[in-house]
């Protein structure tokens, strides 16, 4: 796992994966703005299969305007990223990034305390699906 993100297994195909995971972010405050099929892209684009993997871009208002209040560039690196695909033992895998993680690049230290605050709702998603 890398050390950048945050990851749970999923009893459940993606799927259901991605309908669990939109609902427990939506209970901390989170909407889904986009969503990517990977591998749908990847079969029409390059004719290539692969195992599902879809990317969704979480955003919490609040917390997006506070940040981009401080750091106008942290639209680099919104919305949050969550990810659902099937590895290589054939689990559904939800992995979403670490906001901690993400702002260590910036050098702001209000953008610390913003990850702070964004982190435990993270995780509280994650481990509710």
């Amino acid at each position: 796992m890398a050390d950048y993100g945050m990851r749970r297994v999923f009893d459940g195909d993606v799927e259901a994966a991605e309908t669990a995971i939109t609902e427990a972010l939506k209970d901390v405050g989170f909407g889904v703005l986009t969503r990517i099929d990977v591998a749908a892209t990847l079969k029409k684009k390059i004719d290539v299969d692969r195992p599902p993997y879809v990317i969704l871009g979480a955003c919490n208002p609040k917390f997006a305007h506070q940040g981009i209040s401080s750091e106008p560039e942290l639209g680099l690196l919104l919305p949050c990223n969550v990810l659902i695909y099937v590895d290589d033992a054939g689990q559904t895998v939800v992995s979403m990034i670490d906001p901690a993680a993400m702002v260590g690049m910036i050098d702001n230290p209000e953008m610390q305390h913003l990850a702070d605050e964004v982190k435990p709702l993270l995780q509280s998603a994650l481990q509710a699906i």
